[in-house]
């Protein structure tokens, strides 16, 4: 993707703000996604200790926002899971430019801590895992905030940001090839559609 006479920070406005425009992805276009995660390597490999800086998130929502992306998506025995894919700077770094994200995922966060506070007496970080698993339990399902409305804005955080996870995992090098996806290839002959069983 050419960037010349563009900034970052416009060319990451611009990226977030069209993310919508259709695409197999669920937030964002895979141009767009592919351009985030290039920018986080470069960020990386020019860290002195190879680390990423948050750019929109506190260091405790960091944690948090980390947190969370291994719960959407851990790691297992065939493929490394959301952070190591490295969803949480994508997100972080998409977040930064578009305010529109920064409502939804702060917001969101807020209200996870709020909803923790009130129902254990901790911020969600403080709680102990089962706690942590009860409240992502509730908000992982949009029947609950039909069962209960105070639970609506944590549900639609949670979507939102389910669906960021994914498109941040599902668009790395680790997650194409957790798809085993091998690209096109070409047949020398095309030998036409499988018959029906009658």
């Amino acid at each position: 993707m050419a960037n010349e006479g563009i900034s970052r920070r416009d060319m990451l406005r611009t990226l977030a703000a069209g993310a919508a425009a259709g695409s197999v992805l669920r937030v964002i276009p895979a141009e767009a996604a592919e351009y985030v995660h290039q920018m986080v390597h470069k960020e990386k490999a020019a860290a002195p200790a190879g680390a990423y800086t948050p750019k929109y998130f506190s260091a405790t929502q960091y944690v948090m926002l980390t947190f969370l992306c291994d719960a959407i998506l851990p790691k297992d025995e065939k493929s490394g899971g959301a952070v190591e894919a490295g969803a949480p700077e994508f997100i972080d770094l998409l977040t930064s430019e578009n305010p529109e994200y920064q409502l939804k995922l702060g917001g969101g966060l807020y209200w996870l801590d709020a909803a923790c506070t009130d129902r254990y007496g901790h911020l969600f970080m403080e709680c102990t895992p089962q706690q942590k698993k009860e409240i992502l339990d509730l908000i992982a399902y949009r029947k609950n905030a039909k069962k209960d409305p105070a639970l609506s804005q944590g549900v639609a955080f949670f979507a939102f940001l389910r669906n960021l996870t994914c498109d941040g995992f599902y668009t790395s090098k680790i997650g194409i090839a957790d798809l085993q996806y091998i690209g096109n290839t070409s047949l020398r002959e095309f030998p036409g559609c499988p018959s029906l069983p009658e």
